[in-house]
């Protein structure tokens, strides 16, 4: 039986694994269901059409599965899902989706997401992402995997932030942030890429050093992003770690950071 707290409210119908635990004074809806292995600490409110997958812990005063902040929300099933392995801290909030987009907020596996940060309706977080303290991201926003956000930083609706990119603390981003790329600023400036973060996922020297030859070719060399795109395909032939950029700023979007 799962170790739910006396005081704790869970709803009969709510679906936990045997092993989950539950906090005081939480409160736990109908429509949630918890997989094994996830803590769940005093006074977190889970509730909507919410699945919370294996082992992930959920400190005090979290709110995850509500509806969304959204004027145009009027009472729709839409859900949340959370993946594994995933660290939320206190007081962060996640919005359920709307039906004006996929109609489910996605957070995959093995993220940490810290205190205060919002994650609104619709959005997609990859995998092994870090959010610092109160970052902030409005609805349909999608981060790709080991991305990281910088404390009090804010992304805009439907800005898509690249894998392994880095936004910096305070930075508010308008646009969408490729790949690598690191920026910086109030309103969000390219500052070279994120080379530290590389060399701790285990990039090659060789890989890294493609990376920044492609990132000169995008904000240095004074090209129309057609142009750098062109240049960046020519070599993303023999460099495999150009593709997922290659990629990136051929899809349709805000349009990138520049």
């Amino acid at each position: 039986m799962p170790d739910i707290h006396p005081t704790a409210q869970v709803d009969v119908r709510a679906e936990l694994a045997s092993d989950v635990e539950v906090g005081a004074f939480s409160v736990i809806g109908p429509h949630v269901v918890i997989d094994s292995g996830t803590k769940i600490a005093p006074h977190v409110v889970l509730t909507g059409r919410t699945r919370i997958g294996k082992n992930n812990r959920i400190f005090q005063f979290a709110s995850i599965g509500d509806i969304s902040q959204d004027k145009k929300y009027h009472g729709e099933d839409v859900t949340t899902t959370i993946g594994d392995g995933n660290t939320i801290r206190e007081c962060v909030t996640i919005n359920a989706g709307t039906v004006q987009d996929r109609g489910d907020t996605r957070i995959g596996d093995d993220n940490w997401i810290l205190a205060y940060t919002h994650i609104a309706h619709d959005c997609v977080v990859g995998n092994h992402t870090v959010f610092s303290n109160v970052a902030q991201l409005a609805g349909h926003v999608h981060i790709g995997d080991y991305a990281t956000m910088g404390g009090m930083c804010a992304i805009h609706q439907f800005c898509r932030i690249g894998a392994h990119a880095m936004i910096g603390g305070g930075t508010m981003v308008l646009q969408d942030v490729p790949p690598y790329v690191t920026v910086f600023g109030h309103l969000a400036k390219p500052s070279g890429i994120n080379s530290e973060g590389l060399r701790r996922r285990g990039f090659s020297k060789e890989a890294i050093l493609a990376i920044k030859r492609a990132y000169k070719t995008l904000y240095r060399n004074g090209l129309t992003l057609a142009e750098a795109r062109a240049q960046i395909a020519a070599e993303a032939d023999t460099e495999s770690v150009l593709q997922i950029l290659l990629e990136f700023i051929s899809a349709e979007g805000r349009g990138i950071v520049r």
